[in-house]
């Protein structure tokens, strides 16, 4: 599922409102719109199209963290792509043969593995290519040499396998340890590059600003179509009472009843209810109804999933049979899971923007089987504007919020869909790990 192309022009009264607004994710720069699926300005879209047109294959001089800012981009080409690549720009969206436009408008930022990263940066995906050259030099877009070197020794926020293991999987080492004595291994590794990007370059002072009108408006309609009261599921339980799996896992399957049906509801709320069919609804919600629930789990009823749930959970001791047969997919899963909730819980995320985020995660017009796309994808870029003009009015010292609330999307679709892989009887022990981890971080806050 892709991301919808951020449109030169758009009816929407905000788009041209909000075009010197934005930074770009790579270097800070003034971005131009969304270039290969992120938003970025013309002169990181230019290296990163030259750089996998040319089939480039870069050297750093350093440790591979240099820092991105639109002054420094052009001293380390090596780390320039290295975040063009972690950011998420996607290399399908350019055209084979080079010419400008992208391969396909809705094509939208991309999320690939460390592995295959490295497999880009070393050459290795090129192999048996022609035209693969190493290069120091070039693409300097009038800058001054020396690849890469860096004019503050400072890291880079974007974490590489080099400079952090970024992982601390305490929450399931210390469930193992406790009840099979075995250290749990850390080679799993999440990639936290989804949210650590910053803008380095001296960005002009927020300015006053009032919220448009017609986002007001939408914004009220949307709140108003959730169901903000309190989940009804009864969590709580008695101290000293030992809760089983079967009993854990039937609480987690009536906590996704609800959690369901709150959804279905919602979505006969909504103020574009009437614009599109019950076909296309039901094709929607077949597809995102994971990612809703997940979004709405961190968000709206954390209290209630990372509070009452985690303390039904903690009263649950896992076998040494289950600890032993954990599958590397419930692990990645865990790590993520606990790293985006560490995300939403620094973000705060308001009410107002998780609507905005809901409806835009909904509206997916790359979704098999629906009758409207083009419908669909007007909704959609309504709302991505919505959320941006109300993310600058409410938190003007805060001009990488919106983008980092965007950049959590993708990473909720990508975990929503690595859960339906993950075997049912490891979902106790995979709920248990994470709660008692996210419940712990926060206490050490």
């Amino acid at each position: 599922r892709c991301w919808p192309h951020w449109p030169p022009s758009l009816s929407f009264s905000l788009a041209d409102e909000r075009v010197d607004q934005r930074t770009c994710l790579i270097c800070g720069d003034r971005a131009t719109g969304l270039h290969y699926g992120i938003i970025s300005c013309e002169g990181c879209k230019g290296f990163f199209k030259r750089s996998i047109c040319n089939k480039r294959v870069y050297r750093c001089s350093r440790d591979k963290n240099c820092v991105m800012s639109r002054k420094q981009r052009n001293r380390c080409q090596y780390c320039r792509l290295l975040k063009c690549l972690q950011m998420g720009m996607n290399r399908k969206a350019i055209r084979e043969d080079g010419m400008p436009g992208g391969r396909n408008k809705s094509i939208g930022p991309v999320q690939i593995s460390e592995e295959e990263i490295e497999r880009i940066m070393s050459g290795q995906e090129f192999e048996g290519e022609a035209n693969m050259s190493w290069s120091n030099n070039g693409d300097s877009d009038h800058s001054s040499p020396g690849n890469g070197v860096s004019e503050s020794n400072q890291p880079s926020p974007v974490s590489t396998p080099s400079s952090s293991r970024s992982v601390e999987l305490n929450g399931f080492a210390a469930l193992r340890d406790q009840y099979i004595g075995t250290p749990v291994s850390t080679h799993y590794q999440y990639l936290p590059h989804l949210f650590s990007y910053s803008a380095h370059s001296a960005l002009l002072p927020p300015q006053p600003r009032s919220l448009d009108p017609q986002s007001h408006s939408l914004i009220n309609q949307l709140v108003s179509a959730e169901d903000l009261e309190p989940l009804g599921t009864p969590m709580l339980i008695e101290d000293g009472y030992k809760v089983t799996q079967a009993e854990l896992f039937a609480l987690l399957c009536r906590l996704a009843d609800e959690l369901l049906f709150r959804q279905i509801a919602w979505i006969k709320k909504l103020p574009f209810f009437c614009e599109l069919s019950i076909k296309d609804y039901t094709c929607l919600l077949s597809s995102t109804w994971q990612e809703l629930i997940l979004l709405s789990s961190l968000t709206v009823y954390s209290k209630q999933i990372f509070g009452d749930l985690a303390d039904v959970t903690s009263k649950y001791s896992p076998s040494d049979d289950e600890l032993h047969r954990f599958s590397e997919e419930g692990m990645e899963v865990m790590e993520r899971l606990i790293y985006l909730f560490r995300k939403f819980n620094q973000l705060k995320v308001s009410n107002e923007e998780y609507a905005c985020m809901k409806a835009i995660n909904f509206l997916n017009q790359d979704i098999r089987g629906l009758t409207n796309a083009s419908q669909l994808e007007q909704l959609n870029k309504r709302y991505w504007y919505v959320c941006q003009d109300f993310t600058e009015y409410k938190y003007p010292h805060q001009p990488n919020r919106f983008p980092d609330l965007m950049m959590c999307l993708p990473e909720i679709r990508y975990i929503a869909g690595k859960m339906v892989n993950v075997p049912l009887e490891q979902l106790p022990l995979l709920f248990k790990a994470v709660l008692h981890s996210c419940k712990t971080s926060v206490s050490k806050e």
